[in-house]
């Protein structure tokens, strides 16, 4: 393999590794002293810590989606970011390139994303067409350089569909980190635009605002997220940590930045506790993390509806004539 790699220029551009050895060492630091058996493996170390930054960069970028009703663009963008796995597996067997496919899924899910807008914008197709089309396209691409097989190329791509914690190296948490940092810093500097876009489109327009130009920014960050989250979620379950979260906290939050910290609560309840369940009884991290935000997801919604059927009882209560005294 080549030192040069673009996943080794990853860990080159800040003290990242340093970063991760921090980490580690307060987990196994707590390990010790609470005797929590999983932080004696610092596969378990980098799983909590990409776990940690999922449960920012997932419902930060999904209350946006999912007020914009743009849902399912996270299934599109996972299907395609598996073809851009494919091409990294594909590439470093017939070259001996050395890339990480992390790399190769950022680029491709990327470009997908760009496609997904530039497909809507030229065609003026709805969204779901344009979504249909790519997911389509990527899927089929990843079969079939997987099903090539040169190499060995069909070999370990379960963790990739599924996640796996184990698999969870310290260049794959470096690269997250990358990710994460450009997506909190975008959206950060960005949000009143982007908040703007996303209520009123046309009133963003007649303000002077680039519409089509945020509209890719978005769709770019969601890609970053969805090759991030990849990691533990696979690709099949990936788009869940961009809803479900988000969905939750509507039913318990009213106004959007409330609602955007709230999903971020839930969601991080749902990936560290989906992460401890996986590795006390062996199961699929996605899929334990997805039931989890699931099961949030019904109490929220149990939980809302008992507020506002009190609220309505009070209401009620409040609306009774007062009856005076019997003459």
């Amino acid at each position: 393999m080549t030192a040069f790699g673009a996943s080794a220029l990853v860990l080159q551009l800040a003290p990242l590794g340093w970063l991760i050895d921090r980490w580690s060492d307060i987990l196994a630091f707590l390990g010790d002293l609470f005797g929590i058996g999983m932080f004696d493996y610092s596969f378990m170390h980098r799983a909590f810590l990409v776990g940690l930054l999922i449960g920012v960069m997932a419902p930060l970028i999904g209350t946006f989606l999912v007020h914009r009703q743009l849902s399912l663009i996270g299934d599109a963008l996972a299907h395609t970011a598996f073809a851009g796995v494919a091409v990294g597996l594909f590439v470093n067997a017939v070259f001996d390139a050395g890339i990480s496919p992390y790399i190769t899924a950022v680029i491709v899910a990327m470009i997908a994303a760009l496609a997904i807008e530039l497909i809507s914008e030229v065609t003026d197709a709805y969204n779901d067409v344009s979504m249909a089309i790519v997911l389509s396209t990527g899927f089929a691409l990843g079969a079939v350089l997987i099903s090539i097989n040169t190499g060995g190329l069909a070999v370990g791509v379960n963790q990739y569909l599924f996640g796996n914690l184990s698999t969870v190296s310290r260049e794959n948490a470096a690269i997250l980190i990358v990710l994460f940092l450009a997506i909190v810093a975008v959206v950060a500097t960005t949000y009143k635009q982007l908040v703007y876009v996303t209520f009123d489109e046309t009133a963003a327009r007649v303000a002077g605002v680039n519409v089509p130009w945020y509209n890719r920014v978005m769709a770019m960050l969601t890609a970053m997220v969805v090759v991030g989250a990849m990691q533990i979620m696979g690709v099949i379950l990936v788009a869940a940590m961009l809803v479900v979260p988000v969905a939750a906290a509507a039913q318990l939050a009213r106004g959007f930045s409330t609602a955007l910290l709230a999903s971020v609560i839930l969601a991080e309840l749902a990936v560290l506790t989906g992460i401890t369940l996986s590795y006390q009884y062996e199961t699929t991290a996605g899929g334990t993390i997805v039931l989890v935000a699931v099961g949030i997801y019904i109490i929220a919604v149990l939980a809302g509806k008992l507020r506002d059927r009190r609220g309505s009882s009070e209401v009620a209560t409040a609306d009774e004539p007062i009856e005076g005294p019997a003459d």
